[in-house]
């Protein structure tokens, strides 16, 4: 009987984690739902999980913690590890938007702060946390690839927001991580790549849903649409699956065209 793969998913008791996590429990999976201080959403989500399985063997687990804080992550991986025994993957989702959206000029320093700590310090370490037991521990991965880690950054990585540069810096930053972390990793057969979604339908950006709504329809995004977690999730799905096994250092963009520059 082959071994179940485990991924920890960061972030994934709503929005695009709990996308992601759906399409990997579909895939076969067992996942470690992370998650801040919504429990009875990642219950929910373990639920929803668990009636998209594919086998009884797969388990889905939720686990609190704050990926802002080195003791938290340090639990969040040995707690994973107690429930499962392993980790195939890592799945850098969990982010936060600023609290208030301000012009650069009266932006706060603590903003920008809580917004590096979560967004970019946070999986930074998380992902440095993971890599060492993996190196310390060797051995072989039962994702039938290698074993993996993908960062969900934003088109903010690229894109200027001056109402909210805090958050676009650290996504910027989680994207060169995600280089970094490629980098070094692809001589140890360990795949890193980068997923890049647009504008998605999610918590975060309801309270600006008439702006994108507008910009949507005067044609912003090729494909015309709002991105859903089932289009971030497929993408991971398919990088954790191998599909993409040649493709260390990628930057795959789930944004409807939005990155295409036009005339």
């Amino acid at each position: 009987m082959s071994p179940i793969p485990v991924v920890l998913v960061t972030g994934a008791s709503r929005g695009l984690g709990r996308g992601i996590a759906l399409q990997l429990a579909a895939e076969g999976c067992s996942v470690a739902i992370n998650y801040a201080g919504n429990r009875d959403a990642a219950k929910e989500a373990a639920k929803l999980c668990a009636r998209a399985s594919r086998t009884k063997r797969q388990r889905f687990v939720p686990i609190q913690a704050d990926i802002g804080t080195k003791a938290d992550r340090e639990r969040l991986v040995a707690e994973t590890l107690s429930e499962f025994g392993q980790i195939d993957a890592l799945v850098n989702n969990a982010g936060i938007a600023p609290r208030v959206r301000a012009d650069l000029v009266d932006a706060s320093e603590e903003s920008f702060e809580e917004l590096i700590r979560v967004n970019l310090e946070g999986p930074y370490f998380l992902t440095q946390a993971v890599v060492r037991h993996w190196t310390r521990k060797g051995g072989g991965s039962a994702l039938p690839t290698g074993r993996k880690v993908v960062f969900v950054t934003s088109i903010s990585a690229d894109t200027a927001s001056t109402d909210r540069g805090d958050y676009c810096v650290s996504k910027a930053g989680l994207a060169m991580a995600a280089q970094l972390w490629a980098a070094r990793l692809a001589k140890d057969n360990i795949q890193v790549v980068e997923v890049r979604p647009g504008i998605m339908a999610t918590d975060m950006t309801a309270g600006a849903k008439q702006k994108y709504d507008r910009l949507l329809a005067e044609g912003l995004v090729p494909q015309g649409r709002w991105g859903s977690p089932e289009d971030v999730g497929l993408a991971v799905r398919s990088i954790i699956a191998g599909r993409f096994a040649f493709s260390t250092g990628a930057v795959i963009s789930v944004d409807g065209g939005f990155h295409i520059r036009r005339l």
